[in-house]
């Protein structure tokens, strides 16, 4: 029986986005970025990335900051490229469907993609 339900709270996005970034840090794609890189205060991270996602999927204007600049000082360090997208968007989508499902699951996919597809448009002048 499948026991999974929808995003409801914080909490879940919590669950989420950690969830998430254990699975980043292990991605021979992209950990690299998170880990070398730009070595990540994961106790500092995490709390901004739920505020930006609780923002989004359940209407809450907790996120104050501007996501494409941070985006964008990293390109300039490490470029981004389309590999990089597509691991994170495979990774994101993974851990949605594992741990959830409905219809903000739905749109969590559908907001990522489109971030996901400006970025990369903004930052390489190419279509994900």
């Amino acid at each position: 029986m499948d026991t999974r339900r929808d995003i409801e709270s914080r909490l879940d996005i919590e669950s989420l986005i950690t969830n998430f970034y254990d699975e980043v840090k292990r991605d021979p794609v992209i950990s690299i970025i998170f880990t070398e890189i730009v070595p990540l205060d994961w106790d500092h991270h995490i709390p901004l990335i739920v505020d930006f996602w609780e923002t989004i999927l359940l209407d809450k204007p907790v996120y104050k900051r501007n996501a494409m600049d941070v985006h964008y000082k990293l390109n300039n360090i490490y470029p981004l490229k389309k590999e990089h997208f597509d691991s994170w968007l495979s990774l994101f989508y993974a851990t949605l469907d594992r741990l959830f499902k409905g219809p903000l699951v739905e749109l969590a996919k559908k907001r990522s993609r489109d971030i996901a597809g400006l970025m990369m448009y903004k930052m390489n002048n190419t279509i994900l």
